[in-house]
């Protein structure tokens, strides 16, 4: 065996036998035992959709007749049917453009497993995450549907408090969740807010 060997985690291997694209599909999967947030022909727009592991799960729930929109900075290769993705920036005009043309009724769902690029330096990667998740928010009052909720990936740091009231003045309930499948040393939580 190398000396720089690392076993693969327990996840990372469930989801090769699954045919997950990533082992993040767990996360929602935890989510999803917990909330009960997706349910048959619930559309969905999920932002940082790449490799497509949350949109491999989701669409196993919602099933064939829901439309499911994807947006990231890296291609996804293709799912299924009722499954469109695009390379854009969240941050564009050409997002909003995208997602009208494609998708012109609002979304009960809108999930975000987006993540900055790591620098190493919690603090800076807490900030990042959270004009990350801002924007985020700001998609979700030209999209969600009134009753509709969102599942935010956030990295905790100093501004985390302030986030939530921030998010608890838009929306009528918002609960932190850390799933089992989140790796113990990562700093990240799901905030879940409904409306």
């Amino acid at each position: 065996m190398p000396k720089n060997f690392i076993p693969q985690d327990q996840y990372f291997k469930k989801a090769k036998e699954l045919g997950y694209r990533a082992r993040s599909a767990f996360k929602l999967e935890e989510i999803q035992n917990r909330f009960h947030l997706l349910k048959p022909g619930l559309d969905i727009l999920d932002l940082g959709a790449a490799p497509g592991s949350w949109l491999q799960y989701a669409s196993k729930i919602v099933g064939p007749k829901a439309m499911l929109v994807g947006l990231d900075l890296q291609p996804i290769e293709s799912i299924t049917k009722n499954i469109k993705t695009f390379v854009v920036d969240i941050f564009s005009e050409e997002a909003v453009k995208l997602i009208q043309k494609h998708h012109p009724k609002l979304f009960p769902i809108i999930l975000s497993d987006l993540a900055p690029a790591t620098s190493g330096e919690k603090e800076l990667d807490h900030l990042r995450s959270l004009e990350l998740n801002r924007q985020v928010v700001e998609l979700s009052a030209k999209f969600l549907a009134p009753r509709g909720t969102i599942v935010l990936k956030v990295f905790q740091g100093s501004d985390f408090t302030d986030f939530i009231k921030e998010l608890k003045t838009q929306f009528s309930q918002v609960e932190v969740y850390k799933p089992k499948a989140s790796r113990d040393r990562s700093f990240e939580v799901y905030v879940i807010a409904r409306r």
